[in-house]
């Protein structure tokens, strides 16, 4: 089974399911196996560090889907704390990740891009979680923005803190995370020379890479048809 953003997330025995056209965390039905298997086809959890990152640093792998080789990759540059990244998360990217990423066709990786401290640390707590973890510890957050980012009377940080506690995260490491001063410092030199680069200044934005384009940027959420025709573009 190809690695999904939807997947068992390890030996805290949650699931990520959907639920009313969202997402949300499950306990496993079953208790009696500490740890489920991994899949079969696993991506490597880091086959190089991010650009810019210490190598070795679980903290600052590369967090992707999709075959290492796949012909096209794209880039999304998100914010979890952006209402467009969540829609595109909902409706768009289970057709991809179905259609393009678990074919063989696209590469998928994750680009930190927060629009405020809110966002900057949901993105510093999730690298802190194993990278089988990540996608669906990403979309849980995506799908219930209403109940951690927005909601008036709400500590964001506490209510993070309890999602990532689900995903498995001890609350010692959870306070490790969001007092990471290298991690934030590194998200945020990601997050400036992307806008530099790429000329990137809203999310979720999106880099194609491919045999018969580089680089090539769209900006605002995508139906899956726009999507698809931007890989075979950059296929060539």
């Amino acid at each position: 089974m190809p690695v999904s953003r939807r997947v068992l997330v390890g030996a805290a025995g949650i699931a990520v399911v959907a639920v009313g056209g969202g997402v949300a965390w499950q306990l496993a039905r079953s208790q009696t196996i500490p740890n489920p298997p991994p899949p079969a086809t696993p991506v490597p959890p880091a086959a190089a560090p991010a650009p810019g990152a210490p190598a070795g640093d679980p903290r600052f792998a590369e967090r992707a889907l999709g075959k290492p080789d796949a012909p096209v990759s794209v880039t999304e540059w998100f914010s979890l704390t952006c209402p467009h990244c969540a829609r595109f998360s909902r409706d768009t990217m289970p057709q991809i990740q179905s259609q393009l990423v678990d074919t063989g066709k696209l590469r998928y990786i994750a680009g930190d891009f927060p629009l405020d401290q809110v966002a900057l640390t949901a993105s510093m707590v999730a690298r802190y979680l194993p990278p089988d973890r990540y996608w669906p510890f990403c979309d849980a957050l995506l799908a219930s923005q209403d109940r951690w980012a927005f909601a008036r009377n709400v500590n964001s940080t506490e209510e993070i803190a309890k999602m990532a506690a689900l995903a498995g995260m001890g609350r010692e490491t959870f306070d490790k995370a969001i007092a990471d001063t290298q991690l934030r410092d590194w998200i945020l030199k990601r997050q400036d020379e992307a806008s530099k680069v790429y000329n990137i200044d809203s999310t979720p934005s999106f880099i194609f890479n491919g045999p018969a384009e580089k680089n090539h940027r769209e900006a605002g959420e995508q139906s899956y048809d726009s999507f698809a025709k931007m890989v075979a573009a950059a296929a060539g």
